[in-house]
């Protein structure tokens, strides 16, 4: 049995004010209580739970294979570095769900949720808050965690399907307290006060509404009060970038899952084949093992196309002779993967195909073994310049002579991105984290380095003009040798050559 520090909000306190007209007056006089860990009702809710889907969730998990457990100390983590920020102030955190966005009238887009509101609840509904408050007369961490979220309306679920509501989203997501998005507003009247710090990011809201109905006329108070509203996302950034042990085994799910799509595309590449085919194929061997959408829209580009980095349209066909780059990924229990791998569509590497693949692939496999703690992406990055920049010697692109200023402009131009970003529950996870720190241990990050020379290219080799290739990996950073958790995913030319020819 888990329990959980709480602490009552609505006391049953002879003598003190209408409780419809200020739930929240007296917050500062309340006690905390430990609460029993709330039974989960015996109906669906908006999301997954242990009830209604025990093949995917185990008791006290929230989502698959993260605990309630592990979604508290979350918060308390972030509610500590506050504490570190701005010591000796009563503090409040909200943030705000994704709202649904909708492709035409009344056809909603395939919802997501915003990932640091996920990251420290695990509530999958949209038009919902989450608010952390410090507790009065207590050292932070100690807090406590409400949930706002949309009133139950038989009438809609009718339609969208079931909603959690106040008690639902308590006994799944094992915050203290519940309540309606409307009660919301007697919180807000309370913020204005001097003394308390209000951590929102308002500057970018993610849910317009939620802000202009709720937040926007704080943000006005707040901006000429001299404790002003400050951004909690750079926090919660930096603890979602090093992963617990649960995360990790998340991550490797998703490596793993499309390390095997990107087999079976690969054997069922024949030429002539439409791009749109190995867009279609690689989806579904992502979801038939159980993925739960794509991790983003995946980069399917045969011949030259694969020289224009972010290539989606995926409609044309690839012909004999041509090689295929495949970027793409999955995101499984709310973690993504995102591997790129270059084949050739009849599976038989050219001369000039392999010489350009196999430089790629040393420049890589070189890169993953400096994924170690204290090194840091930038490091890497400049370390793949200098390779690549020898690599284009070697293979008679650049001149050996050429000057160091020439052979930068040239090296940009043949590479113009960068070795890796972080990966997480976001393809581009914690994008406000500077690539310039040093790596830990439990980082998890991508290196990928490509090669690509356009047609048109009338100063490289004719025999490379048209070949674009990239290879990426998941790579996790130990203590020792780094985790790659996309090693099932083939890369050497035998084992892709043996993959495509069966």
């Amino acid at each position: 049995m888990v329990w959980f520090p709480s602490q009552r909000l609505f006391p049953a306190v002879r003598g003190m004010c209408s409780f419809s007209a200020c739930k929240f007056c007296f917050l500062r006089k309340l006690s905390i209580e430990p609460v029993q860990q709330k039974k989960i009702p015996n109906r669906y809710l908006g999301q997954p739970s242990p009830f209604t889907h025990p093949h995917l969730l185990k008791p006290g998990e929230v989502t698959p294979g993260l605990s309630q457990v592990e979604y508290s100390l979350r918060r308390h983590k972030l509610m500590a570095r506050i504490q570190q920020e701005v010591p000796g102030m009563d503090h409040t955190v909200i943030l705000l769900s994704n709202p649904t966005y909708y492709m035409s009238n009344d056809i909603p887009y395939t919802f997501h949720q915003d990932t640091n509101f996920l990251y420290l609840c695990g509530f999958q509904e949209p038009d919902s808050i989450l608010v952390l408050q410090s507790l009065p007369g207590k050292p932070l961490p100690s807090h406590k965690a409400l949930l706002f979220v949309p009133r139950r309306d038989p009438s809609r679920e009718l339609w969208d399907g079931p909603r959690s509501g106040t008690d639902g989203a308590v006994a799944l997501t094992g915050v203290d307290e519940g309540y309606t998005i409307e009660e919301f507003r007697h919180l807000v009247a309370k913020l204005k006060d001097e003394s308390t710090v209000v951590w929102y990011d308002f500057a970018k809201p993610v849910h317009p509404q939620l802000h202009s109905d709720y937040l926007l006329h704080l943000a006005e108070v707040k901006a000429r009060s001299k404790n002003r509203i400050r951004a909690i996302r750079h926090l919660v950034q930096s603890l979602r970038l090093v992963k617990s042990s649960a995360e990790i085994e998340r991550m490797k799910t998703a490596g793993k899952v499309t390390s095997q799509a990107f087999i079976e595309t690969m054997f069922a590449s024949k030429a002539p084949v439409d791009e749109a085919f190995l867009y279609a194929k690689f989806e579904f061997e992502c979801r038939a093992r159980g993925a739960d959408i794509l991790a983003y829209p995946p980069v399917v580009a045969g011949g030259n196309r694969s020289n224009t980095l972010h290539y989606v349209k995926n409609n044309q066909l690839i012909k004999d002779g041509e090689m295929v780059l495949l970027d793409g990924g999955c995101e499984s229990s709310c973690y993504v993967s995102d591997i790129t791998r270059t084949w050739p569509i009849n599976g038989r590497f050219t001369g000039p195909q392999a010489e350009l693949y196999q430089a790629v692939l040393e420049v890589q496999k070189s890169c993953l073994r400096l994924c170690s703690p204290g090194v840091s992406l930038e490091n890497i990055y400049s370390f793949m310049l200098t390779m690549i920049g020898q690599k284009l010697k070697d293979l008679g692109i650049l001149q050996k002579s050429a000057t160091e200023n020439h052979l930068f402009k040239a090296i940009r131009k043949y590479c113009p991105h960068h070795v890796g970003h972080y990966l997480g529950m976001d393809v581009h996870d914690t994008p406000d984290i500077s690539r310039s720190i040093p790596l830990q241990p439990g980082m998890v990050i991508t290196i990928e380095p490509g090669l690509y020379i356009s047609e048109d290219d009338t100063s490289a080799p004719e025999r490379f003009r048209g070949i674009g290739v990239r290879i990426e990996d998941d790579v996790v950073v130990t203590e020792n040798t780094p985790l790659i958790l996309s090693e099932d995913c083939p890369k050497e030319i035998y084992d892709v050559e043996q993959v495509c020819g069966s």
